[in-house]
């Protein structure tokens, strides 16, 4: 029996071009390697799963790549490359703060740093999520990080950027990644489908991109799950069954009762939403949303903002034709109320209930 290997390490990018949604970084790095002005130390700091620690990585590989491309790539051919691939590089060491956050830890890596590299020019020190290391950590840190031997280069990883002390951040280039877009996690995970040989829906991976919230190893988490449960032919409807999202056609149907002052209507899909076992708060955020998406189909410019399928999008275009500006900001103010409620509520059901009621008013009192 295989080794199953999951999509988010078989598909890890092992180049600059690879990786997905953080070109402006990825060029920034190449271009500091090509012109020869590397820093002695980096941060790489934002959102959990969007390449921090892979970028590291393909820095550090390509750094002491010995026949660079001319894009700035690794050759993956040279003895640092192969290394680097079979997982027997010296040049490269990666810590774990999270496990490893103590002086102790700090002082025997501080030690390691004076030796040489074997092969190449540099020592490339990874050191993951770095806001775990402690005060005294830190403070042991410093030095070495402000002075470091001219083979050393530092990068520090973290999704927690304001738990880093100032004096570490003034030693380093500190580089933000942003959350991945709906489009291009969408495409990667297409991409990776028809590489498996899975059919796939292209509002599927719309849904499981939306879901990964900019997270692309979340999306490929996913993926996997989807791809378990389904076989080698995923629909839209199998991806919302496992993933427990709400399908569009609820909020289509509910803003259609709104329109109408049908009262009943609302509450019983409220009714049947709530026995399918989805969250009171999670269905006002997506209804408040499906609003916003309304909203942004009512101009031609704004429309490009809708992250969704080509069908799907035709039905926003179809509804906002029925829905006014006036009572599209007036029904969205009302669920922006209920979302910051809901916490502190004590009957949580009533007071969607009581929204979707003022909800479903609206319309009647704009025609007064």
């Amino acid at each position: 029996m295989e080794n199953f290997i999951v999509s988010a390490q078989k598909y890890r990018p092992t180049t600059f071009h690879s990786v997905v949604g953080q070109s402006f970084i990825t060029s920034t790095l190449k271009n500091a390697i090509k012109k020869k002005q590397l820093a002695h130390a980096y941060l790489f700091c934002g959102p959990r799963g969007v390449g921090k620690t892979t970028c590291a990585r393909i820095f550090a590989k390509t750094i002491n790549c010995q026949n660079l491309k001319e894009d700035t790539e690794p050759c993956n051919e040279c003895e640092s490359c192969l290394a680097f691939n079979e997982n027997r590089s010296y040049n490269i060491h990666e810590l774990d703060a999270a496990s490893n956050n103590s002086v102790e830890d700090i002082r025997n890596l501080v030690e390691q740093v004076h030796i040489p590299p074997q092969i190449g020019k540099y020592s490339i020190y990874i050191i993951d999520e770095a806001h775990m290391l402690s005060q005294s950590a830190f403070n042991a840190f410093l030095k070495t990080l402000e002075e470091p031997p001219k083979h050393a280069i530092f990068i520090l990883a973290t999704t927690e950027k304001h738990k880093i002390i100032p004096t570490i951040l003034s030693r380093c280039q500190i580089f933000d990644f942003n959350r991945i877009k709906v489009s291009d996690i969408s495409k990667h995970i297409k991409s990776i489908a028809e590489k498996e040989k899975i059919i796939i829906e292209q509002e599927a991976c719309n849904v499981i991109a939306h879901k990964a919230d900019g997270a692309l190893r979340d999306a490929l988490s996913f993926f996997d799950q989807i791809v378990s449960f389904s076989g080698k032919n995923i629909t839209y409807e199998k991806v919302i069954e496992n993933l427990n999202v709400l399908n569009y056609d609820y909020y289509f149907k509910l803003i259609d009762f709104f329109l109408k002052n049908d009262i009943s209507g609302a509450l019983m899909l409220l009714n049947e939403i709530l026995d399918k076992g989805f969250d009171g708060h999670n269905f006002i955020n997506g209804l408040n949303s499906h609003f916003r998406d309304l909203l942004v189909c009512k101009d031609t410019v704004t429309v490009q903002l809708l992250e969704v399928g080509s069908e799907i999008r035709e039905k926003y275009i179809k509804q906002s034709e029925s829905c006014s500006v006036d009572f599209l900001l007036s029904i969205l103010n009302i669920g922006n109320t209920c979302d910051l409620q809901y916490k502190t509520s004590q009957n949580k059901r009533l007071l969607v209930e009581l929204s979707l009621i003022q909800m479903a008013q609206v319309s009647l009192k704009k025609k007064q």
